[in-house]
C-alpha cells in the first residue's frame, strides 16, 4: 500500500502523549500548569489505513499534504534615490500616522516568516535578530524579499530618513521558511508559526501564498496523474491546509485568550488581481490570509504626493481585512542599499508594523497584549477617508491602517 506525506496538527494537552508517532516534530511547549491548547506539527509517511486509524485520534486536530508555498512576487522593482533626495520619510510612514505618533515598537517582538535577512545591512544596527532556518538552505537571504519586508517593519532610521513604522522594536524573529528562489512547504509555515509563538512573538507577518499551480505540476510529474485529476487533487489538498491553517489559529487563539498572550498574525492578501486589464479581473484573497484568524492585507497606491486620495493597487486581491501602502515601497536590499517593490508583500510590513505601534501602546497601559483588543485597534482604528471616491469597499475591508496617536 504506497504511503504520502502528511502533515499532523496535534493538539497534545488533550492526553498524555508519551510516545509520539516516529517523524520530525515541531512542539509550541506549554509553560504553564493550567491546561492548554498545545499545538504540535509531525511529519510523518501515511497510507490510508494510517489515516483512517489516526482521524480517530483524540489529540489530532487536522491532518492536510504538504503543499507548495511561494513568495507573493513584487509586480516590480526599482534602485532607490539616495537619502538627500527622498526627504525625511516615505509616503507609508506619513500616510498611516506613524510618522505622528509618540509609539515605535518598542518592547514588542516581531516576527517575519520570509525569505531570511540580511543581517548585517545598516537597516538592522542595534536589533536583536533572532534566526531560525526552516529551508535546510542556511540563515541569511539570497532572495532579498525578507530583506525587504523586514526593513519596512522595523528599520532603522538611516541618515535621518525614516522608511520603517516601528524603528523601536529591538527585537526581531526571523523565520526563514522560503528558499533563495522564494520557494517553501507549508510545513514550514506551520512551524515557523509554532516557533515564533514559543518565542514570544506579538506580531507575526508573512508575505507568501500556497502555490496551486504547482501543486497541480508535482502531482502530474510525480503520480502520473493527468491534469483534470491533478487539478481535482490539488484543490483538495489546498483546502486541507486552509482547515489546517483554522484550526492552528483556533489552538493558538485560545492559548493566547487563557494566557492573556496577544499574537496577531498578518498576510498578504495576493497580486493576482488584473484591474489594469478589466475592472473585473479581480480575485479574492488567497490563502494562508484566507484563513479564520489571520489579518489579510490590501495594497494601495498613491497618484502623487502622500496627500492625494489614495487607490486600490491593480494587482491587490479583493477581500482583504485592511489595506496599507503597498507600491512603490522603499527598503532595504540585501548586500546594503535600497529599493523600491510593489505588492502586497510590500503593504502587509506596514501592517505588521503599525500592529507593533499599537502592542506598546497595549503593553505601556495593561503590561501585557491582549489578542482581541490588540486586532480590534488595527482593524478598527482603520480609515477610508484618505481613498479616492469611487472605490470598492471590499477591496479595502476596514480602510487604511492607522497608527496610535496617543
Amino acid at each position: 500500500m504506497e504511503s504520502d506525506q502528511y502533515i499532523i496538527l496535534r493538539d497534545t494537552s488533550r492526553v498524555d502523549l508519551s510516545e509520539p508517532f516516529s517523524g520530525r516534530s515541531f512542539t509550541l511547549e506549554a509553560s504553564r500548569t493550567v491546561e492548554a491548547p498545545t499545538p504540535r506539527i509531525d511529519i510523518e509517511s501515511l497510507d490510508t489505513r494510517d489515516l483512517f486509524d489516526l482521524r480517530r485520534d483524540p489529540q489530532v486536530v487536522s491532518i492536510a499534504p504538504p503543499m507548495p508555498v511561494a513568495l507573493i512576487e513584487p509586480t516590480a522593482s526599482e534602485e532607490a534615490q539616495t537619502h538627500d533626495q527622498l526627504g525625511t520619510t516615505t509616503w507609508g510612514v506619513s500616510v498611516t500616522g506613524a510618522v505622528d505618533s509618540p509609539f515605535t515598537g518598542q518592547g514588542v517582538t516581531v516576527a517575519v516568516l520570509d525569505t531570511g535577512i540580511d543581517a548585517n545591512h545598516e537597516a538592522f544596527k542595534g536589533v536583536q535578530l533572532i534566526e531560525q532556518d526552516f529551508t535546510g538552505e542556511g540563515n541569511g537571504d539570497k532572495n532579498g524579499h525578507g530583506t525587504h519586508c523586514a526593513g519596512t517593519i522595523f528599520g532603522q532610521v538611516v541618515n535621518g530618513y525614516r522608511f520603517s513604522m516601528a524603528p523601536g522594536v529591538q527585537r526581531a524573529l526571523i523565520g526563514k521558511v522560503l528558499d533563495s528562489q522564494g520557494r517553501g512547504g507549508t510545513e514550514q509555515i506551520y512551524r515557523a508559526i509554532l516557533w515564533a509563538l514559543d518565542q514570544g512573538a506579538h506580531v507575526i507577518s508573512m508575505s507568501l501564498g500556497m502555490n496551486f499551480p504547482a501543486q497541480v505540476e508535482n502531482l502530474m510529474k510525480e503520480k502520473n496523474f493527468p491534469a483534470p485529476l491533478a487539478t481535482s487533487k490539488a484543490l483538495e489538498n489546498y483546502r486541507a491546509n486552509v482547515r489546517l491553517f483554522d484550526k492552528l489559529a483556533d489552538l493558538v487563539n485560545a492559548r493566547n485568550a487563557l494566557f492573556q498572550q496577544g499574537t496577531v498574525i498578518v498576510a498578504a492578501s495576493g497580486n493576482d488581481s488584473k484591474r489594469n486589464i478589466d475592472p473585473n479581473y479581480i480575485l479574492s484573497v488567497a490563502p494562508p490570509a484566507a484563513a479564520d484568524g489571520i489579518i489579510s492585507v490590501g495594497a494601495l497606491e498613491t497618484p502623487g504626493e502622500p496627500n492625494n486620495a489614495l487607490k486600490v493597487a491593480y494587482f491587490s486581491n479583493t477581500g482583504p481585512n485592511v489595506a496599507a501602502p503597498g507600491v512603490k515601497i522603499y527598503s532595504a536590499k540585501p548586500g546594503g542599499g535600497y529599493r523600491y517593490l510593489n505588492g502586497t508583500s510590500m503593504a502587509t510590513p506596514h501592517v505588521a508594523g503599525i500592529a507593533a505601534l499599537w502592542a506598546e501602546k497595549l503593553l505601556k497601559q495593561n503590561t501585557t497584549v491582549n489578542r482581541l483588543e490588540l486586532s480590534s485597534r488595527l482593524i478598527g482604528q482603520a480609515k477610508k477617508d484618505r481613498l479616492a471616491a469611487g472605490f470598492n469597499p471590499l477591496d479595502v475591508g476596514a480602510g487604511l491602517v492607522q497608527a496610535p496617536l496617543n
